[in-house]
């Protein structure tokens, strides 16, 4: 599985970002420009994941994990972001609320 860094993911990868987590975690404070797609409800939004190459954070990194094992068969060319959101906060990144 690929996976990238706060660090890198904060410099700039180029690709959309997608939040699994659940909405009221999003709104507590997600990553600026990441997209809301809780694992829940995925399988009901696969039209709304990006057709080139993104990014998968979650609170951790084992939420999105899961998210990229589901969808990689699929075609999807999706990266996890190691730490997730837990690990951005704790670098010192901003957080959009």
């Amino acid at each position: 599985m690929k996976s990238v860094d706060v660090q890198a993911l904060q410099a700039g990868t180029g690709r959309p970002l997608i939040d699994v987590r659940e909405e009221w975690e999003y709104a507590e404070g997600h990553v600026p420009g990441a997209v809301n797609l809780p694992m829940s409800t995925l399988g009901e939004h696969l039209d709304e994941l990006p057709a080139e190459p993104f990014d998968v954070i979650c609170k951790s990194g084992g939420r999105s994990a899961r998210v990229i094992e589901a969808l990689t068969p699929r075609g999807h060319d999706a990266t996890n972001v190691d730490g997730g959101t837990d690990g951005w906060i704790a670098a010192g990144f901003p957080v959009e609320r």
